[in-house]
């Protein structure tokens, strides 16, 4: 059986650290700020606001919520970024995804002051994450499968890692943040020639590509540590699910993400650990 990597215990582990942190801020003069920029009132943005707020609120970060109509002209949502890049009591923005379909998300992005980027929507947050530098922040859920890994020992130096999927949310970025920790990555995508045999071969696996239960146990070997980033909704078991097949695989690799309770249970936390690192900047 393997062993299940809880994202609730690295959760935990991350707020004890990042209270303290909040609370420092706080004793010297600054009340860590994040603001959540939503357009419309899609469900699932909604529930991810919910959560955010939920955990910055319980480590000590304030949240402003600014909601702008479904109906909102471009122009209105460019005022929106500029007012957030404008104000020193806000020191990071969560500008929620996908937009309506008549708003230009690029030109929302390339409004957004990177040095408060926290879940790297712009082009120099992602820059930051390919060359190995400090502008900007990391997508918070590629960040969440490093600190899965480090919270339970698992080394990634010198280690042959296999990502499935090329998204610049996930797949790329944390291909650059685990070579920046000196691991082998490769990238697999849906072009890629037999990617089983590449991530059976692979150390560690890493599962983005966003679709429900698609991978099974022909990805994987023994004793392999796997995350599995997926989040989808199964109308067949009435549940949330991963990318891979979980009771196919688990009983196979030594380490495995649970889904529901894995990778998306740490990504709020290392959204408020950008919001942090923001305010003491």
């Amino acid at each position: 059986m393997a062993m299940l990597l809880s994202g609730k215990d690295v959760a935990a582990a991350m707020k004890e650290r990042l209270s303290d942190q909040a609370r420092r801020l706080r004793d010297s003069g600054t009340v860590p700020t994040l603001a959540v920029l939503r357009v419309g009132e899609r469900e699932d943005q909604i529930a991810y606001e919910r959560g955010a707020t939920k955990r910055c609120e319980g480590i000590g970060i304030e949240v402003r919520h600014i909601r702008l109509p479904e109906t909102c002209a471009q122009e209105e949502l460019l005022d929106a970024i500029r007012n957030l890049n404008a104000d020193a009591g806000v020191h990071g923005v969560l500008m929620l995804s996908p937009l309506p379909a008549h708003l230009d998300l690029d030109k929302a992005a390339a409004t957004l002051d990177s040095r408060k980027d926290v879940d790297a929507a712009t082009a120099g947050s992602l820059a930051g994450v390919f060359a190995g530098s400090s502008d900007g922040f990391a997508p918070c859920t590629a960040q969440a499968c490093l600190e899965i890994l480090k919270h339970y020992g698992i080394e990634t130096a010198g280690k042959h890692v296999a990502v499935l999927g090329r998204s610049l949310v996930i797949g790329r970025p944390v291909a650059m943040l685990l070579l920046h920790e000196n691991a082998t990555p490769t990238i697999c995508h849906s072009r890629t020639n037999d990617a089983p045999a590449l991530t059976r071969a692979a150390d560690i696996v890493i599962v983005a590509i966003g679709r429900a239960e698609s991978i099974g146990a022909e990805y994987f070997g023994a004793g392999q540590t796997v995350i599995d980033v997926g989040t989808n909704w199964s109308d067949e078991k009435g549940k949330l699910v991963g990318d891979v097949r979980f009771d196919e695989v688990e009983p196979l690799v030594g380490a495995i993400t649970p889904v529901p309770g894995g990778v998306g249970a740490v990504t709020t936390s290392v959204l408020a650990s950008h919001v942090i690192e923001a305010a003491g900047a």
